[in-house]
């Protein structure tokens, strides 16, 4: 055997394990969503295999009355809407809360640096669930916030906290938060110091320098966090269901229902397949708009 064949033939031994997982585990499963997207929906749970329709895809914008009209219908797009809003508001909040927080990390000692990523990672340590019902017990009526205020004699009736989009966006902001610090964290762990004393050289205050130096060079961690927050947020299913209480639906929940009570498995695989699109078309636009960051922060 030549050299050529015996390289080409370890190339295919390296990449066949990981081509076949990506095949099995990924390819697969999105195909037979998709296939099942556009299939009968089976009232009894499942679909009918064979029968082609675009219904599921329809269901978006139209609902098909008692005397078989179409009529037009926002109900879903305003589901999708509000995920986009609490997606986008959490990703706010973080960024506000991640940033400061990033840049004094990353200013601190090393010695201590270590220890402020763990301390930031360290609700990793438990369970997504149990995070969650905390939550429930900190914002419920007689939680301890309202608890607080009232021994406090701010209010004298509980506060609605619990069970709304408030409560959601404070569980979301509070899961998702490590991973807007920590990229952020990284993109200024690198960064020069010797450049923000140069721009108080050149006499441009606190604000300019963190406006025209330190924002600049960070960018791609803000980046890099904002998608890594509200990418996730968008197909959150389990903060909306347990703060939300079941009031505050967001895309994954629906998708949820599809599958379950409402046994209609093609509109549930088309809720999936537009989240995906969703996602990847974000996923682009951070890939096209990534090298220009490098570029920026070099």
């Amino acid at each position: 055997m030549s050299g050529r064949s015996q390289r080409a033939t370890s190339r295919v031994l390296l990449i066949g394990p990981a081509f076949v997982v990506i095949v099995v585990l990924m390819v697969v499963p999105l195909a037979l969503m998709a296939w099942i997207s556009i299939q009968e929906r089976d009232y009894a749970g499942g679909v009918v295999w064979g029968s082609l329709t675009p219904d599921a895809y329809v269901r978006f914008l139209f609902e098909r009355n008692l005397d078989d009209t179409v009529s037009l219908s926002f109900d879903y797009l305003r589901i999708i809407a509000r995920s986009f809003w609490l997606s986008a508001m959490t990703t706010a909040i973080s960024l506000a809360i991640g940033f400061p927080t990033a840049f004094f990390m990353a200013t601190r000692p090393r010695r201590w640096r270590g220890v402020l990523v763990f301390m930031v990672t360290l609700p990793f340590w438990t369970n997504l669930l149990v995070r969650n019902y905390s939550w429930i017990l900190i914002l419920r009526d007689h939680g301890t916030i309202n608890g607080l205020l009232e021994w406090l004699g701010v209010i004298s009736q509980p506060l609605p906290l619990l069970n709304n989009q408030f409560a959601v966006a404070v569980g979301l902001t509070y899961s998702f938060l490590p991973f807007m610090v920590l990229p952020i964290y990284t993109s200024l762990e690198k960064l020069d110091l010797s450049l923000v004393e140069a721009a108080f050289d050149l006499y441009a205050g606190r604000w300019r320098a963190l406006r025209h130096v330190v924002l600049p060079l960070s960018l791609p961690g803000i980046v890099a966090g904002s998608a890594l927050v509200f990418m996730p947020c968008l197909g959150s299913y389990v903060t909306p269901e347990l703060l939300g209480g079941g009031k505050t639906l967001m895309i994954g929940n629906l998708i949820g229902m599809q599958f379950g009570s409402a046994r209609n498995w093609p509109f549930g695989a088309a809720l999936g397949m537009l989240l995906l699109a969703i996602l990847l078309i974000g996923l682009a636009i951070y890939a096209l708009r990534k090298p220009s960051g490098e570029e920026a922060s070099a």
